[in-house]
């Protein structure tokens, strides 16, 4: 039973984004501008469903290359470690929402008025987001360790990264020496 808790957390992250986005489209506000400025972010959205492929066929066993399932660990601690560091990426995402409120946006928005966010979950990372997506991730790795996931989470990783290099540039030009002071005392991921 604790094989499935991991992977049935993801749909409640997925959930956590579609329902602020709906919700502040209510508010009249676009939270979903992922690729508006930069059509390579598509990329993406293939690997993310090959990846979300892949992790249903590791714990139901959909038609798949058994060689990058097939986990590499499969102790009961790990699944427990795993639900543990989800959970907790679950509930850092969900503050981080909270005190995103009105400025949540998947992507960057150029047409943004909103003021700098530096408090929460802000205050110890420039990137909480982030944090919290790549460390549910860590937990899946932990907890079905396999080939797939890991390989994943280091391509997850480089586009997460490389997205966050393209929003600082857009957050010196909008918010200047106010961003560039944030920076001095708030680190970038953790």
């Amino acid at each position: 039973m604790l094989k499935f808790i991991p992977v049935l957390e993801l749909p409640i992250l997925v959930f956590m984004v579609f329902i602020r986005a709906r919700m502040l489209r209510r508010h009249g506000i676009k939270a979903i501008v992922f690729g508006d400025t930069d059509k390579t972010d598509f990329i993406i959205i293939p690997i993310v469903l090959f990846f979300f492929y892949g992790l249903l066929s590791t714990v139901i066993k959909l038609p798949f290359p058994e060689v990058l399932t097939k986990p590499l660990l499969e102790k009961e601690i790990l699944y427990i470690v795993s639900i543990i560091i989800c959970t907790a990426s679950l509930v850092w995402f969900a503050l981080t929402l909270k005190v995103f409120g009105k400025s949540f946006r998947v992507g960057i928005d150029e047409n943004t008025k909103d003021e700098l966010i530096t408090k929460g979950t802000f205050a110890f990372s420039r990137n909480p987001i982030y944090v919290g997506f790549i460390s549910f991730f860590t937990g899946l790795l932990i907890a079905y360790s396999n080939i797939l996931i890991l390989v994943f989470l280091l391509l997850f990783v480089t586009v997460i990264h490389r997205q966050i290099l393209r929003e600082e540039i857009f957050l010196i030009s909008h918010y200047g020496i106010k961003y560039e002071e944030y920076c001095k005392s708030v680190r970038r991921y953790i």
